[in-house]
């Protein structure tokens, strides 16, 4: 991804400015501790799909314990 491109991105929450680290497939959000995926080269620029970020800055990302839920008959 082009860093030209980066820096004219900005966070869709609050505007602010966004970086890549070194080697990763997200920007982050430093103020709102967010991280968007890029994906295929594009950056995925939707609130809905940010994951937050752990204490190193890493995406957390939902678990597949919490994604599954059981069905059960009544």
């Amino acid at each position: 991804m082009d860093t030209r491109l980066i820096q004219l991105l900005v966070c869709p929450i609050c505007k602010g400015p966004l970086h890549r680290p070194a080697q990763a497939d997200h920007l982050i959000c430093p103020a709102d501790r967010l991280a968007y995926p890029i994906r295929d080269g594009i950056p995925v620029m939707l609130e809905s799909e940010a994951l937050p970020l752990d204490d190193q800055d890493q995406p957390v990302t939902p678990s597949t314990a919490e994604s599954t839920t059981s069905t059960t008959a009544d």
